[in-house]
């Protein structure tokens, strides 16, 4: 595939929500070769491909279609590439809850797979792993208090949870995620492989599908434009901040270009203090910004959800100049813009009868 491109990235999960936004910002470089590795298992993604192949640079498109639970496919769509970004995950809390073994073959086994393959290539290829802040488990060294509409750290000199947080996976996705997060790092210490790990808070924007499993800001949108109730768990207090997939886009190829300062590391990667909101907090933004009227239901707290997360974005920022730019109103608004001209797969793709949220700290698949 390299016909004299300089670049050729694999994007395992490349089909998904982040890997097509990727996908569409590598096709826009006139030097790299873009390679989707997906099993195309989630409802909606083949529209995804569709789009990229309407793009410009859509001659320098391959589409592989295969999963990273099989180790030969996974090394032959490695072979030539410069450079990795492994998005390809079992992303729902519930589902690891209820098929753990799945979850632990995708996350975990997956993630051994791109590894090997990456190291036994020989090529030393740049690869960028997406983990999830629920590596950190409930956050319960970090004391709250409910201050009007949102859980609020009791220590006012609390900037965002940092890297240095202790883990404590909770939960089989916690597990999985965490583990295949510390391979990724011990890859770069051992082999050499410049890999570098984002652990991410909530991303959203367009060409997010939004069900239960695949983020709630998303999901929140949707239901409230398809006039359908949406299901609040627990007090709705719970805060999280909500980074742009634009911003985080940006943020993987600035740690691409400063590779020789971020391999080896490990960052939290969200829209820091200046963009949270509580699940409440976002539906009033989401009514405002539609005009409509929420139909909401209540039930319980889901095991293990942090009533506060926010990412502390200060070591990459170091390490890269990277910030966040885009507001969550705008995020609000290109995902409406998303919707207007995409209601119909949106529909059938993400939302049923009865939508069910999950807070997962990871909705990026």
């Amino acid at each position: 595939m390299r016909n004299g491109s300089s670049r050729i990235a694999l994007i395992t999960g490349g089909a998904g929500f982040v890997g097509s936004n990727l996908a569409e910002r590598l096709l826009g470089e006139s030097d790299v070769k873009v390679r989707i590795f997906d099993n195309f298992s989630r409802r909606g993604v083949t529209n995804n491909c569709e789009y990229l192949q309407t793009l410009q640079g859509s001659r320098r498109l391959e589409i592989v279609e295969g999963d990273v639970r099989d180790a030969v496919a996974v090394k032959n769509a490695t072979r030539d590439v410069t450079e990795i970004y492994h998005l390809a995950a079992q992303v729902a809390v519930t589902t690891s809850v209820t098929d753990p073994v799945s979850d632990f073959e995708v996350n975990l086994r997956g993630t051994l797979n791109v590894l090997e393959a990456a190291r036994l290539s020989g090529n030393k290829p740049f690869l960028l792993f997406t983990s999830t802040n629920k590596v950190y488990g409930s956050l319960h060294g970090v004391p709250v208090a409910v201050v009007g509409s949102r859980y609020q750290a009791v220590d006012e000199n609390f900037q965002g949870v940092n890297e240095v947080e202790a883990l404590d996976f909770h939960s089989p996705y916690g597990c999985s995620k965490g583990a295949a997060d510390q391979y990724v790092r011990d890859y770069a210490r051992i082999y050499g492989l410049p890999s570098v790990v984002f652990r991410m808070s909530c991303i959203a924007g367009p060409r997010q599908m939004g069900n239960e499993d695949q983020g709630w800001v998303a999901h929140f949108l949707y239901s409230v434009l398809s006039g359908l109730p949406v299901t609040i768990y627990g007090d709705g207090f719970q805060v999280r901040d909500v980074l742009h997939v634009h911003d985080l886009v940006d943020a993987m190829l600035a740690a691409r270009t400063a590779s020789s300062r971020t391999r080896g590391e490990i960052y939290n990667l969200g829209g820091g203090p200046s963009r949270t909101a509580s699940v409440i907090e976002m539906l009033r933004m989401i009514e405002h910004e539609t005009g409509k009227a929420l139909l909401l239901s209540r039930s319980g707290v889901r095991p293990g959800d942090q009533p506060l997360y926010i990412s502390d974005t200060a070591k990459f920022e170091q390490a890269t100049g990277w910030a966040a730019s885009r507001s969550i109103e705008q995020i609000l608004q290109d995902i409406g813009a998303f919707w207007r001209t995409n209601k119909d797969v949106i529909r059938q793709s993400a939302l049923s009868p009865e939508p069910v949220l999950e807070l997962v700290a990871e909705e990026v698949a």
